[in-house]
């Protein structure tokens, strides 16, 4: 047996890593909630949740250990990145500041917004106005559709165009809206789904728009269609902020988001808990039905750790025992992560699932040649950047006096040409692009950096639901006590807000409360409703809605 280490683990010495050697030559690497719930924040009564392990620092697992630290329960948490905040870091080159997608701290969730404010004061909070455009064909359309400005834009004839194409899909609607191109062309029409829609999506996923399905269309999208649009062109203001793709406004913290996690991080730690950074899951072992043991390994690249999960050398191997697993790391890892390994099928799916990957061109130029938006969505073939952000205009303590940093978004596949272009031909061609979008001149540029970040997004492919399915009746079969939350961890394309509630519901099962975290998310209509904060709870029917409220809105 190795010897404990003095915190309830067990350090492996290398005769021990046989433990996990069978299962690595076969797997690879192994990488308004209702009052009910939370009552007046006290603790819910009933037995603590006993030994608690979490696998990840972002959104999610940091929200978990939070709430487990308020009710008085010290947990570890495992991260393998250097940083904290996941996808929703702060990234900071040389005194500058970037956030990796923008993230706008906007929920439906009172209790989310309570934790947000818990974290951070008010005085570490700005109120912004969000602008963004799409950029199409040398021209800058309002996002959201403005009717004015796109008519003006598009010009009178193709305005009655599309306006046409919108009437005769109402008339003539797909017979099939499984896929986000049929999902989108019902809501806008067929000319305005394919001058707003097809180009930008297809950067972001990699795949043809017919080959995506349509949940990520009623995730994003929601209900905003051409007619809610014009309604709200017109005035409709006291409606806007019930549609999802239509706020005006939004907080965000001064330091960016990786302020609101890095804060999280001192918060969990002041507690007793400890979150590990730089410290990889290797395995999960199982036994009687139960997950019983972590086995991790320290990260001997943390400069890697971002892009490509550092490197596997024969460091030494640490076991932790627990009575609960709350995991916010990739779900395909997590499953080839189990000793025993889990069944061929259930392998075989969790290898099938897809992610699509990231990068961050950041270019520092003088402020007067930025622009005001937030971001500019790039719909146009004849450059790769699919986003621009001004990441002075989410805020100026993300910037330099007299100057800014736009941040130019790339959509790959991690080891694709693109990902693995030296960080110099990067950042020429983004200055390129810049100039064919006529945002800079030659020469404006400064000064460029370059981040990238691995399965930023969970890809909604042919096929991905069965293999999800396959996935969570294993895992809720035969390790019930292991619980996936967030984004990758449950691969769902969460918002920040989401992947909290996924942890703070989680949190409230290891005490007793029946809420299935799974219909966090997952309806195309509930944003729309705000009728009732009853909570959504296995085999229960719910009536109300609203984003805390995870149940299907059915015409």
């Amino acid at each position: 047996m190795a010897p404990e280490d003095g915190s309830g683990s067990r350090v492996l010495g290398h005769n021990d890593a046989g433990l996990v050697a069978a299962h690595e030559s076969d797997s690879g690497p192994n990488p308004s909630l209702a009052t009910a719930v939370f009552g007046d924040g006290q603790a819910p009564a009933g037995p603590g949740p006993g030994t608690v392990v979490i696998v990840g620092a972002g959104p999610a697992g940091l929200t978990a250990a939070y709430e487990l630290s308020k009710r008085g329960v010290i947990c570890t948490v495992f991260e393998m990145d250097t940083v904290v905040g996941g996808l929703s870091r702060t990234v900071e080159r040389q005194g500058w500041r970037f956030d990796i997608g923008g993230h706008r701290f906007f929920t439906k969730v009172p209790e989310v917004e309570s934790l947000w404010r818990e974290i951070l004061g008010p005085e570490d909070f700005l109120r912004r106005r969000r602008l963004s455009r799409i950029y199409y064909e040398g021209t800058y359309f309002d996002y959201p559709i403005r009717l004015g400005n796109a008519l003006r834009g598009l010009g009178p004839v193709e305005s009655v165009r599309c306006g046409l194409s919108f009437l005769w899909v109402r008339l003539h609607p797909p017979k099939n809206l499984d896929t986000f191109e049929t999902w989108t062309a019902r809501a806008f029409g067929w000319r305005l789904y394919r001058k707003f829609f097809k180009t930008y999506t297809e950067k972001i996923w990699g795949i043809p728009a017919e080959g995506i399905r349509a949940d990520w269309a009623s995730q994003r999208i929601k209900s905003l269609t051409l007619g809610k649009a014009i309604s709200n062109a017109f005035g409709a203001q006291r409606h806007r902020s019930q549609v999802t793709s239509l706020i005006d406004e939004f907080h965000y913290p001064r330091l960016g988001p990786g302020m609101m996690w890095e804060r999280a991080h001192e918060l969990v730690e002041a507690q007793g808990s400890k979150v590990l950074l730089g410290t990889r899951l290797e395995t999960i072992r199982r036994h009687g039905g139960r997950a019983v043991e972590a086995v991790t390994r320290p990260v001997t690249d943390p400069a890697n750790a971002e892009a490509r999960g550092g490197s596997r050398t024969a460091t030494p191997l640490t076991c932790w025992a627990f009575d609960h697993l709350i995991s916010s790391m990739p779900l395909s890892e997590l499953v080839l992560a189990m000793d025993p390994p889990a069944p061929t099928e259930v392998v075989e799916a969790a290898r099938a699932l897809r992610y699509r990957d990231f990068l961050t061109v950041a270019l520092v130029l003088p402020v007067e040649r930025g622009f005001p938006d937030n971001w500019i969505y790039v719909h146009s073939d004849k450059v790769r950047v699919g986003r621009v952000q001004n990441y002075g205009s989410w805020s100026p303590e993300l910037v330099k006096h007299g100057r800014t940093c736009l941040g130019l978004e790339y959509f790959v596949f991690e080891g694709d040409k693109l990902w693995s272009m030296p960080d110099d031909d990067l950042v020429e061609l983004a200055k390129t692009e810049l100039e064919i979008l006529g945002l800079v001149r030659p020469g404006d540029v400064e000064q460029g950096y370059v981040v990238r970040m691995a399965k930023a997004y969970p890809v909604y492919d042919e096929g991905y639901k069965k293999k999800l399915e396959v996935i969570r009746d294993w895992l809720a079969a035969e390790v019930p006590n292991v619980h996936p939350v967030g984004r990758n961890g449950m691969h769902r394309y969460n918002n920040q807000d989401h992947s909290m509630l996924t942890a703070m519901l989680t949190v409230a099962t290891l005490y007793g409360e029946t809420f299935n975290t799974w219909d966090v998310n997952v309806e195309a209509d509930y944003h729309e409703q705000q009728v009732g904060r009853q909570p959504s709870r296995r085999g229960a029917e719910v009536t109300g809605a609203g984003r805390a409220v995870p149940t299907a809105v059915r015409s």
